[in-house]
């Protein structure tokens, strides 16, 4: 089993072409893809690490694959596993429910007791509100292939930096 888990969900594509692209960043037996539509929380028992990444749909809301797989998670999926979360969202379309489903996410985990790394800067975004702002930050690495699709390469960059080292375990020199 790899030792990173990534679940997601996808409605239009996008969250999985975004899935796939963190893959490549890392050794292929460090990794491994998990679409949440197609398999349950158990898989996460195998994982020492986990990456979660969902886009917002409509007025704010979660996936339906998500809110299964959320509707079955416990807190021993997580238990001493460091996640990380990404978002996709349209910070011009949906201004005032800008990434929600990220933030809804983090709450519903929040409440098992999990522990969260890679939370991410609101600086260079446009929005009215977000349920995954926290503290003047965002929960976890924010995306907009709506409008910024142009911005994602460098933001996966900086945020996979960040969060690598955590998920792996492992100390990574500058």
């Amino acid at each position: 089993m790899a030792k990173i888990g990534l679940f997601y969900t996808t409605d239009t594509g996008n969250t999985r072409k975004i899935a796939k692209r963190i893959k490549k960043q890392f050794a292929e037996d460090e990794i491994e893809l998990f679409d949440m539509a197609k398999t349950t929380p158990e898989a996460m028992r195998g994982c020492e690490a986990l990456i979660i990444g969902t886009p917002t749909l409509g007025d704010g809301e979660l996936p339906d694959p998500l809110t299964e797989f959320l509707g079955h998670v416990e807190a021993s999926h997580f238990e001493g596993k460091p996640v990380a979360l990404f978002g996709l969202g349209d910070q011009v379309g949906y201004p005032a429910e800008f990434v929600d489903a990220l933030g809804i996410t983090y709450k519903k985990l929040k409440k098992l007791g999990v522990r969260f790394v890679g939370s991410w800067p609101a600086e260079g975004y446009e929005f009215e509100k977000s349920k995954a702002l926290h503290d003047g930050e965002f929960v976890g690495l924010v995306l907009d292939q709506d409008n910024q699709a142009d911005l994602t390469d460098e933001r996966l960059e900086e945020w996979l930096d960040l969060v690598k080292p955590e998920l792996l375990g492992v100390a990574v020199a500058d």
